[in-house]
């Protein structure tokens, strides 16, 4: 489904990813583990296109999609729920899902996207009318997370989806993803949780100061001793 080879990404001469060669096949979670600065958020914006490449390939479902423009790429079905969460805190929780499907047209297309995500996450249904501001931490990933959904994409990217939550709403974040890739929907994963992370991919990439370091299934991940001292606590 997603096939990045050689990509070499640069913030002015600082060089971001080195020669980074990825693959998403449909229907799986694969993430990406690292320090920070290893190139995790980096890939995710080059894929994205906010983040231009310098040289190689980036292909979703066998068409190149580097030099395009971030909506083009949102248009073929990738879409991105963002560190940060960085939802619209003074919109209603409903106006901010809209804005997931502005590149949408037809109307019972977007209404059936209300449904799903209100069928994932019932605490936005409950809370449509409410001012996205004054949603818990995790309401408000909820939220960003559902707002990617509004696009209805092939492919998920979520980047740091645990960040700042209670351990309690990690693991219910964490369901949700499950359900979401159940739901037919591909997802790529970055999460400093990397025990969380490993535990619910097929495969994972371990990114070092911009170079693929590791990649192997996450079974296996989670058993390779330089992985488990560095990201997973011993």
């Amino acid at each position: 489904m997603l096939e990045l080879q050689n990509v070499n990404t640069f913030y002015g001469s600082i060089h971001a990813l080195k020669d980074e060669s990825i693959t998403v096949k449909e229907g799986e979670i694969v993430t990406l583990i690292g320090s920070n600065g290893a190139g995790k958020t980096t890939t995710l914006s080059s894929i994205i296109g906010t983040k231009r490449i310098k040289s190689g390939s980036i292909k979703f479902m066998g068409e190149e999609i580097s030099g395009r423009s971030p909506h083009e790429i949102v248009k073929r079905g990738i879409a991105l729920s963002p560190e940060g969460r960085l939802v619209f805190p003074d919109l209603s929780v409903e106006e901010n899902l809209r804005i997931g499907a502005y590149l949408r047209k037809d109307k019972s297309e977007i209404r059936k996207s209300y449904e799903r995500v209100y069928g994932l996450f019932p605490r936005l249904a409950e809370r449509k009318g409410q001012p996205a501001g004054t949603l818990s931490g995790g309401e408000q990933q909820m939220l960003a997370i559902g707002r990617a959904m509004m696009n209805d994409p092939k492919l998920l990217m979520l980047d740091e989806p645990s960040l700042g939550l209670a351990p309690n709403l990690v693991i219910m974040i964490f369901e949700l993803i499950r359900e979401i890739r159940k739901s037919g929907v591909t997802i790529l994963l970055i999460e400093q949780n990397a025990n969380m992370a490993l535990h619910i991919a097929d495969r994972g990439y371990v990114l070092e100061t911009g170079y693929v370091k590791l990649s192997d299934s996450a079974a296996n991940l989670s058993k390779n001793d330089a992985v488990r001292k560095a990201y997973l606590g011993g």
